[in-house]
């Protein structure tokens, strides 16, 4: 019985370090492309950086756990996942039409500036991982 319920266990570990792996270069990819060091900031315990870091991170992991549920096979997984890391970083971008100066904001700790890029980023997200459903 138990053997039976472990029989998933290398999928799920194949999966699990997958989805780290990709969390892990979604991280480093997104603080590369902002022109404010998002970590630098959270350690100088600037709020702002942690809630639009953090939110976007969010918005990145539902299409993650959508494409785990619903892929094929691993690759197809890493495949929806860049995808996902495209639609954060261009919602970064389209985020900064109306607010140009909005890296600077978030660096000088303005949370308004922050919670805007961190639900704009969630919101993508939803509908990302919404949209993964075939």
């Amino acid at each position: 019985m138990i053997l039976q319920s472990l029989a998933g266990l290398p999928a799920f570990l194949v999966y699990f370090c997958t989805a780290i792996v990709v969390v892990v270069a979604y991280l480093f990819v997104y603080t590369r492309v902002t022109p404010h060091d998002e970590f630098k900031l959270i350690r100088d315990n600037d709020p702002a950086a942690a809630v639009a870091l953090g939110l976007s991170l969010l918005g990145f992991v539902l299409p993650v756990v959508s494409a785990i549920a619903h892929s094929a096979n691993i690759v197809d997984c890493l495949i929806w996942s860049l995808i996902a890391l495209i639609v954060q970083i261009v919602v970064y971008y389209v985020v900064k039409i109306p607010v140009p100066n909005l890296s600077a904001k978030i660096a000088a700790g303005e949370l308004a500036a922050a919670i805007w890029l961190g639900l704009a980023s969630l919101a993508a997200g939803a509908l990302n991982a919404a949209s993964m459903i075939y």
